[in-house]
């Protein structure tokens, strides 16, 4: 119900119980005086009429009447008062002068009536009826009821005397329909005037309403402007606005906080959902009351559901107590502490490390931090770091070989050729001896050339370009050698650009000893098949064969330095490319099962402008945070 309907129904309710209250009052007076004065009036008539009854009785001493004898009185008295005219007489005009008086009666001490109003009933029996003081005592609602109920007569009475002894009764019969048609009129215009207060309360009460509530309707819409940021700049000095301007002046101040709230607000969400999109760990942050407000995106690959249906829900609500996860993590609720870390099982058959950690603040605790982790991802990334940490030693090894081996090679190269040419013009036969120890000799550079190089930091030169062009270049180079090995090259790329910021030459060697490595491991020919496809902030290149695969026991040992299965392999190929991937920020790796052929798969990052024009940032203000750019 609206508010307005709820101050006219209160207004309208307060004056209805006020005039109810009031008309009861003035009823209840009204009918108790009208009665009361019904009352008084017949009481002082029969008084009225037992006066002239005993005033106009003759003097009997002149007749034959024994006067001393009381029953010979009243039976002479009871013949002579029904001749009495003048008694006669007032009966009837006080019968026909008041409404209310039914009949008038003048009966004997035995009830026979002596005389009466209504002259057939004279010298009948009159049968009593209830007293009128029994009407004039009763209480107001059995006064109404009395009165209202169906037609009944009521005596007034007063005693008739002779010589001090009981002669007999003057009845004055009250009739309550005859009072009903007296009263009632003063009974309806009260009822009508308290119809009329109710609806001119209820037409005052709609007049108010929409005067006092009038000014709220402005103060709706102006806190829809505020909603929408539209709302109106006021100023000026506050003892200038009555209440109501103060209101609106205070929303319009309201209004710009506002704005200045929800554009930092803003602001911070971009770029918290910029981070959050980049997270390769799950995080789910809860309030005090285990209630989620922050999900990661990864949280949706481990749990199965989408985030928009995990945001304000509790624990209890996302995790089953059926399952082994969704114990721990409830039970952590329910006493306060931290989970270790764990592996669950998760949806799709992944297997997640799962934590959890408390926030507190000043002693207290506000909150939880729940972290998600694909345990594959995590030992994949520890088998990165351990490569890595292989490949420098390695390097340092190799680097510190490659400096002491490359100055001796440098003076027997300077030294053969000074024998070369003595020898030449002793025994020209060995020419052909010394041709084979320089070609060798030169071999041997050209291997500590290339482990130095391998080494040696490299300067990129990043070109914006679309990693599609160069699958397809990757491609045209690798066709002679699959053609030769009966390889068909598949290519499977979306139609939407894949722009990556890349060196050329690198990337396309990488990409290359890959594609050759590949045409190599299927002696008897077959598909392979390059693709490419989006994986949000990156770009994935996938490299399929259907050769004989690596062993799994190899596995840790691909892209290690000299580590190959080929006869005639250096084993640097696969540890270049390696590194290349490691420059520009990417990464690859691969599945294999033995004997159905291997997937390599490189992850580089998406280049800013196609980033950027997909994804506005968050940039408009500068002092929170600032968009990093590439």
């Amino acid at each position: 119900m609206r508010r307005k309907a709820i101050i006219v129904l209160a207004i309208t309710l307060m004056v209805t119980v006020m005039v109810t209250a009031f008309s009861f009052l003035y009823i209840s007076q009204i009918l108790r005086q009208r009665i009361n004065s019904t009352y008084d009036s017949t009481s002082r008539l029969t008084q009225q009429l037992a006066y002239f009854a005993e005033n106009d009785l003759p003097d009997l001493s002149s007749t034959r009447i024994d006067t001393d004898d009381p029953a010979a009185l009243r039976h002479a008295l009871a013949e002579y008062l029904p001749m009495d005219t003048n008694l006669l007489n007032s009966m009837e005009s006080e019968t026909s002068l008041w409404p209310y008086i039914y009949d008038i009666s003048v009966v004997d001490a035995n009830g026979k009536a002596l005389m009466h109003s209504n002259a057939q009933l004279v010298g009948k029996q009159i049968a009593p009826r209830p007293n009128f003081l029994s009407v004039t005592s009763a209480r107001f609602r059995e006064q109404l009821r009395l009165v209202y109920k169906p037609a009944a007569i009521y005596d007034v009475t007063c005693p008739l005397q002779l010589n001090g002894e009981p002669f007999g009764t003057i009845r004055i019969g009250v009739s309550t329909v005859l009072l009903k048609s007296d009263v009632t009129p003063r009974l309806m215009h009260s009822l009508y005037f308290s119809i009329a207060s109710i609806f001119t309360s209820l037409l005052l009460a709609a007049v108010i309403s929409n005067v006092a509530l009038g000014p709220l309707k402005k103060i709706s819409r102006n806190l829809d402007s505020v909603s929408l940021g539209t709302s109106e700049e006021l100023s000026g000095d506050e003892s200038e606005h009555d209440e109501f301007g103060l209101v609106t002046l205070k929303i319009a101040n309201l209004g710009r906080q506002m704005r200045d709230t929800k554009e930092i607000f803003s602001a911070l969400k971009d770029n918290v959902d910029q981070l959050m999109s980049k997270l390769q760990d799950g995080l789910m942050l809860f309030t005090r009351d285990s209630r989620v407000v922050l999900v990661s995106a990864p949280v949706e690959r481990f749990l199965g559901r989408p985030r928009g249906e995990l945001l304000g829900r509790t624990a209890r609500e996302i995790f089953s107590s059926d399952s082994v996860l969704g114990t721990l993590v409830l039970e952590a609720f329910e006493r306060k502490r931290p989970l270790p870390q764990r592996e669950f099982g998760a949806a799709g058959g992944r297997r997640v490390q799962v934590s959890m950690d408390f926030v507190q603040e000043k002693g207290t605790q506000i909150g939880a931090l729940l972290i998600m982790r694909d345990a594959e991802s995590v030992r994949r990334i520890g088998d990165e770091i351990e490569m890595s940490r292989r490949l420098s030693a390695s390097g340092r090894v190799t680097g510190g070989v490659a400096h002491e081996v490359k100055n001796p090679i440098n003076a027997i190269v300077l030294h053969f050729e000074l024998l070369q040419n003595k020898l030449a013009q002793l025994d020209p036969d060995t020419r052909r001896h010394m041709d084979i120890i320089g070609s060798e000799i030169q071999r041997l550079d050209r291997v500590v050339q290339t482990l130095v190089d391998f080494m040696r930091t490299r300067e990129l030169h990043l070109v914006e370009v679309d990693l599609r062009r160069l699958l397809e270049e990757v491609a045209l180079l690798a066709a002679p050698d699959a053609a030769q090995h009966g390889v068909d090259i598949r290519r499977d790329v979306p139609e939407e650009p894949l722009l990556v910021n890349v060196d050329l030459d690198l990337i396309k060697q990488a990409l290359l000893n890959v594609v050759l490595n590949a045409v190599q491991a299927m002696p008897q020919g077959g598909p392979l098949t390059i693709s490419a496809h989006r994986d949000r902030n990156a770009v994935v290149a996938e490299i399929s064969d259907r050769g004989v695969g690596i062993h799994e026991d190899m596995h840790d040992k691909v892209f290690e330095l000299y580590f190959t299965t080929k006869k005639d392999g250096n084993g640097i190929g696969l540890a270049q490319t390696y590194q290349i991937l490691d420059w520009h920020h990417g990464s690859v790796e691969f599945e294999s099962q033995e004997g159905k052929g291997t997937t390599f798969r490189f992850r580089l990052p998406l280049a800013a402008s196609h980033f950027d024009s997909e994804h506005e940032p968050a940039a408009r203000l500068e002092n929170i945070f600032t968009e990093p750019r590439t």
